[in-house]
């Protein structure tokens, strides 16, 4: 295939199946943590999408999972891409993505970033202050800014809206000021936040929009677009369901956005897509073990197994979002429905007390060199990593069907050399 990173397999292989077979045949004798990503499921998770939102393009959101597999499946399938920064506007333009395909969806950015999309075509771009309409009067003349506003979005495990989004009361000021600096303001944003499981958060948000857009058409600004941002959820036991959600979005805009107005609606989804792609296995290196009273006044024995990977390395998102974190080991050795389990913690392998993965969860006995699985790993865990101790990322390989790889072969090559 001309990629060694990806693998072709049979129909209806998972990355768990993937990682048990490479273990299996020994292809990892050093026994190193490694990710698995199904491609295919990337795939599917995007004709759900436009099933379930027709009218909506989805634009990646970079920022939550940069594999460049994972981009290069996107973009072939047809989706834009959510910028952060110049680093993540590079990546996707070196692809050979045209810069319309681009958002540049960060509402706080550096002048000098501002300066690169503008020298590059990246003209769609986020606001939320005063300060940043200025900025770019001055270093983007022909932007075409959309104002992010504040949502709901208590509901969620990242709050957003702390951050990013001006208030309604904000609003009619902020497009006054753009008028003024001669900044053209195109549409409305939003984000309702990761993990929100408030549905009709949407209805408000999009209702809000809504006036927005009338009031912005009133002051002379041209508001075609629509941006109903991310926080769609990616993890397969999640209620409300993406579904749910896309039943309220999809009634909220025949109410509030007709399609006989032509609108453009899109939407910054990330975890959605790559959260349960992504499967890694670790390994156990060190086992401890000690007894001790449990509330009954019985000795109970505790095991702590030292993994190869931990808080630092690939887990350190669990630090970072511990609402939304729903980790489930899986462990590689066959173990009797009757095994005993015992209470045990995961510490990762750095030289610190806080690199704990996982406590007090029950686990058969394992012994060092077995594999620990975690399923559900794509959003985050890849991107946010450190280098703590030496303790490198781990390697990455994508298996994708032998139905889904026509599909793709055409255009990946094509793709493949410019990331």
């Amino acid at each position: 295939m001309g990629d060694s990173s990806l693998t072709l397999v049979e129909d209806g292989t998972t990355a768990l199946n993937f990682l048990k077979e490479t273990i299996k045949s020994s292809l990892n004798d050093a026994k190193d943590a490694f990710f698995v990503a199904d491609l295919d499921d990337v795939a599917r998770k995007h004709w759900r999408f436009i099933k379930g939102l027709p009218r909506v393009r989805p634009y990646y959101a970079v920022k939550c999972n940069n594999s460049p597999e994972i981009l290069r499946t996107l973009a072939i399938l047809g989706t834009g891409f959510d910028c952060a920064s110049q680093a993540e506007i590079n990546m996707i333009l070196g692809m050979g993505i045209p810069a319309a395909d681009i958002i540049y969806a960060n509402t706080c950015k550096q002048v000098s970033h501002i300066r690169h999309a503008a020298a590059h075509g990246v003209t769609r771009m986020t606001f939320d202050c005063e300060s940043e309409l200025e900025k770019v009067a001055e270093n983007h003349p022909n932007a075409e800014m959309i104002l992010r506003i504040k949502t709901d979005d208590a509901g969620s495990f990242s709050c957003l809206s702390r951050k990013f989004g001006a208030p309604l009361e904000n609003c009619e000021h902020l497009l006054r000021v753009a008028k003024s600096l001669n900044v053209s303001v195109t549409g409305v944003s939003f984000h309702m936040g990761a993990g929100n499981d408030n549905l009709q958060g949407f209805h408000q948000a999009i209702g809000n929009a809504r006036h927005l857009f009338d009031l912005g058409n009133q002051l002379g600004h041209k508001m075609r677009v629509l941006n109903i941002g991310g926080g769609f959820p990616g993890h397969p036991d999640f209620k409300p369901t993406f579904e749910e959600f896309a039943a309220v979005i999809v009634g909220s805009l025949e109410q509030y956005f007709p399609r006989e107005e032509e609108v453009e609606v899109i939407a910054e989804p990330g975890r959605y897509y790559v959260t349960s792609a992504f499967t890694i296995a670790v390994n156990i290196t060190t086992k401890k073990e000690k007894w001790a009273e449990d509330s009954d006044g019985r000795n109970r024995r505790e095991l702590s197994y030292y993994l190869n990977d931990g808080l630092f390395g690939s887990f350190l998102v669990c630090k970072m979002f511990d609402k939304e974190i729903r980790l489930k080991p899986i462990v590689e050795k066959d173990c009797l429905p009757s095994a005993e389990s015992f209470p045990s913690t995961l510490w990762g392998p750095c030289c610190t007390d806080k690199d704990i993965v996982m406590e007090d969860v029950d686990l058969p006995e394992l012994e060092v060199g077995d594999w620990i699985f975690f399923p559900n790993m794509g959003a985050y865990y890849v991107s946010i990593h450190t280098v703590f101790n030496g303790f490198l990322a781990p390697t990455l390989s994508c298996i994708i069907s032998k139905s889904l790889w026509p599909l793709l072969e055409p255009q990946w090559h094509k793709l493949t050399n410019k990331v």
